[in-house]
């Protein structure tokens, strides 16, 4: 998907390294992104742009910590430079099926939209916060170290944005 539209811009000495970083870390750059943004659409373009810089950078493509935090760093902040500029949608992305009950899918999917509902509701960087610590599962430092931030102000941004994700979600069962 991004490859191929990336692997045309860098030269050839460089390509296998950047294709191994690219292939290692895609699926994380469009994750965050899309929970960040909501769309896929937009998603794609701001993982497009994050690994761009990378290259544009000359940084070191070793599959290591540092390329990962800066890869988050960089996709947040484009993801809240996008979130200043437009709100974000809706759209939810296609899921694979899991061998399940039809009404157990349908109950996921409503819960998934209701969270992507809530989550579009949060002020950016908490957003970006919350998706980062709770769904991507990074630590308080590293979400820190991705938003430029203390790891005080991520844990305040984080316990404001569960309050009122609570408050949001809560409202929505009345």
């Amino acid at each position: 998907m991004l490859e191929a539209t990336l692997m045309g811009e860098i030269p050839r000495e460089r390509a296998d390294s950047f294709e191994q970083v690219l292939r290692q870390r895609e699926a994380q750059v469009l994750r965050t992104a899309f929970r960040i943004l909501g769309n896929w659409a937009d998603a794609e373009d701001v993982a497009q742009e994050a690994f761009l810089r990378l290259h544009r950078h000359g940084l070191a493509f070793a599959n290591d910590a540092a390329t990962g935090g800066w890869l988050y760093r960089v996709t947040v902040n484009l993801c809240l430079d996008r979130t200043r500029s437009a709100r974000p949608s809706q759209e939810l992305p296609e899921l694979p099926s899991l061998a399940r009950s039809a009404e157990a899918v349908v109950l996921m999917e409503e819960k998934k939209q209701r969270l992507t509902s809530a989550l579009a509701l949060l002020p950016p960087k908490e957003r970006a916060a919350v998706v980062l610590r709770e769904i991507e599962g990074l630590s308080t430092a590293e979400v820190a170290a991705a938003l430029g931030s203390s790891e005080v102000t991520v844990r305040s941004q984080i316990s404001k944005a569960l309050v009122r994700l609570r408050g949001i979600l809560n409202r929505e069962e009345v």
